[in-house]
């Protein structure tokens, strides 16, 4: 059984965009990732899902350092990465690495498909003899159930699947401890989704792998993760500590049900959302949700829910939550 300390600790994390000031108007404020708190257990699959713009992409950049927070500590096996040099962090990177929605746009399309499989330990400085990176180059192919001819090969030759695939192999070039994973069947068709999530799955128990897994698909999420994290407007407003979880949050249920089922049997009526989603750069001084939300009631408009964790584990922020 795997161990279930936290392999990353965020507190307090926040995230403010700032546009330049035009020519007429005021500079705007947009706070994209809002006091977040998350611990993300070592070999486990910790889930994060929302509408587009809620900031779960912004998240998983932060995790990786890939922006700079605005303030709050991200802390990677007992490590404050705010705190580490560029050097340092390019290190730490060996052991955290990121799969991306897209798997055309983040390869080079110059690059054969070996040498975009390479170029990480170019990056970090890592010399291999030719044998040895021809070595390297069949055992991540093998790893990800690719046929290594395609070595030579460019991306645009491949298709997008295997492109998914070419990304997932880079990414564990390096045996990182942490994957993120942003939104990685996005881009794909539905057959292909599958074959991409068990391949993460056998992965993962191959290799101890933790995941921070991205994604706006709550089925997907509840199929793939452990426990799940539900962020709307920058914050997240519950933590469900078992995929299997009943939902206590309002937003949450309503994700929950807007799922489509396959099976005739299983359809059932969608509650309609009302009421316009506040903007992130004037956020309002109550819950975001407040305005959507069928349960709201007057403190929900004038006071801003914590995020409190019962002894389950199960955390919401909601004045209201259901039963």
């Amino acid at each position: 059984m795997p161990s279930l300390s936290p392999l990353v600790t965020i507190r307090d994390l926040n995230k403010i965009f700032e546009s330049r000031k035009g020519l007429f108007g005021e500079p705007r404020r947009m706070t994209a990732v809002n006091q977040v708190s998350l611990d993300i257990p070592r070999g486990q699959v910790t889930g994060v899902v929302g509408e587009s713009g809620c900031g779960k992409s912004t998240l998983a950049r932060l995790v990786l350092r890939l922006l700079e927070a605005t303030s709050g500590s991200i802390s990677f096996d007992g490590v404050d990465l705010l705190k580490q040099s560029h050097g340092a962090m390019r290190l730490l990177r060996r052991r955290m690495q990121m799969v991306f929605q897209d798997p055309y746009s983040s390869l080079d399309p110059r690059y054969t498909i070996a040498d975009a499989l390479l170029e990480p330990f170019k990056v970090q400085g890592i010399r291999l003899t030719t044998a040895e990176a021809r070595q390297k180059v069949e055992a991540l192919f093998a790893m990800v159930g690719l046929d290594a001819r395609f070595a030579q090969n460019h991306p645009h030759q491949l298709s997008g699947g295997q492109r998914q695939r070419i990304g997932i192999a880079r990414a564990l070039a390096l045996e990182p401890d942490l994957m993120v994973l942003d939104e990685p069947t996005a881009s794909l068709d539905v057959s292909i989704q599958a074959q991409i999530v068990t391949l993460l799955e056998k992965l993962k128990h191959e290799l101890g792998l933790t995941y921070l897994f991205i994604s706006h698909d709550l089925n997907l999420v509840r199929y793939f993760s452990d426990r799940i994290v539900v962020m709307y407007l920058g914050r997240i407003v519950e933590i469900l500590p078992d995929a299997k979880a009943a939902p206590r949050h309002p937003y949450t249920q309503t994700l929950l049900d807007s799922t489509f089922a396959p099976d005739p049997t299983q359809r059932r009526d969608i509650s309609r959302l009302t009421g316009e989603i506040p903007s992130p750069y004037n956020l309002p001084q109550g819950c975001a949700f407040a305005a959507r939300c069928r349960h709201a009631r007057p403190d929900c408009l004038s006071r801003r829910p914590v995020l409190e964790t019962r002894s389950d584990g199960h955390a919401v922020a909601c004045f209201h939550p259901l039963t």
